[in-house]
């Protein structure tokens, strides 16, 4: 048996032995995280600088933009100087750093969804009473709801994942440190306190679900009402996206962290693990930018006035 306080460090995932393919990894995954750098940092400061995007559709995409800047953050950097590096080493400060900042950004992101989707149902099915509703008090509730409960949810995972004994081997079957590789990795088959912190993560992640499908049924119901092709096309155009991106962000997410902890690598679980850590920090600028009018005619002005000035 191996106490924590002898544990110092975890080895993750290699993609591959030879030079020319960790070589190749890191500069797929520098090309895709600046990607997602730029565009989330983009619709960033676009919401931030003009007047006309301060409604509060454009607050929680704000919100969420930060989110996902953050969140892609913490796992690719660290992926991509290990693979030039040829190192696989994480201290284990490191790894629950990493893992805790997993957990936070995405828990906040699937509330911070779940808010948006509230905020759609007002606008579209009581569009009348939105203003009201939605005051900027609200949204900076809601939307701090959402970053403290994914901080109480990460400190909670954090805390009872790992106070668990690790022994044998310490190779992290993953390219960050994640709820099934470690649980893996530990001695005890007894994880009472993980077990209730999941059960948690699970009630919440199910309520999310519940409130997002009670939340659309009344605007799809209200968008097949309009009666002109062109008012139908504009709802869906902003209510679609978030519900695909979401989709994806919730599956991948549950489908990863609900398997049983396994001793062996997958591709299936790096596969879908990219999906729910990467995928969705590159989607969220694409589809909010290139379909959004507003977005395109602020970032049309800023050109302007950037290339007059």
């Amino acid at each position: 048996m191996t106490n924590l306080t002898m544990v110092t460090g975890f080895l993750l995932m290699s993609f591959s032995n030879t030079r020319e393919m960790q070589v190749l990894h890191a500069t797929l995954f520098l090309l895709i995280y600046l990607v997602a750098l730029l565009g989330n940092l983009l619709i960033f400061t676009l919401i931030s600088l003009d007047k006309h995007l301060q409604s509060p559709m454009y607050f929680f995409l704000k919100n969420l933009s930060f989110l996902d800047l953050c969140f892609i953050s913490t796992t690719l950097p660290k992926s991509i100087t290990n693979s030039l590096s040829h190192s696989r080493s994480i201290s284990f400060i490191g790894c629950v750093l990493q893992f805790f900042l997993v957990i936070f950004f995405a828990a906040s992101e699937l509330l911070l969804l779940t808010m948006m989707s509230y905020d759609r149902y007002v606008a579209i099915c009581h569009p009348l009473h939105y203003e009201v509703i939605m005051t900027r008090g609200t949204c900076v509730k809601l939307a701090t709801i959402s970053w403290l409960s994914g901080g109480l949810l990460g400190v909670m995972y954090s805390t009872s994942t790992f106070t668990l004994p690790f022994c044998s081997s310490k190779e992290i079957h993953q390219f960050f440190c994640d709820i099934p590789s470690l649980l893996s990795l530990s001695c005890s088959d007894i994880h009472i306190g993980l077990d209730v912190t999941m059960a948690i993560g699970i009630a919440l992640g199910i309520l999310c679900f519940i409130f997002i499908a009670i939340s659309y049924g009344p605007i799809f119901s209200t968008v097949l009402k309009i009666p002109t092709m062109e008012g139908r096309s504009k709802a869906f155009s902003t209510c679609g996206p978030h519900l695909i991106v979401l989709t994806i962000f919730l599956t991948t997410a549950v489908t990863t962290n609900l398997k049983p902890p396994q001793k062996s690598n997958s591709v299936l679980d790096l596969f879908l693990s990219i999906f729910y850590t990467v995928v969705p920090p590159i989607l969220n600028p694409v589809i909010y930018s290139l379909r959004n009018k507003d977005i395109k005619t602020s970032l049309k002005k800023l050109i302007t006035q950037k290339h007059l000035s």
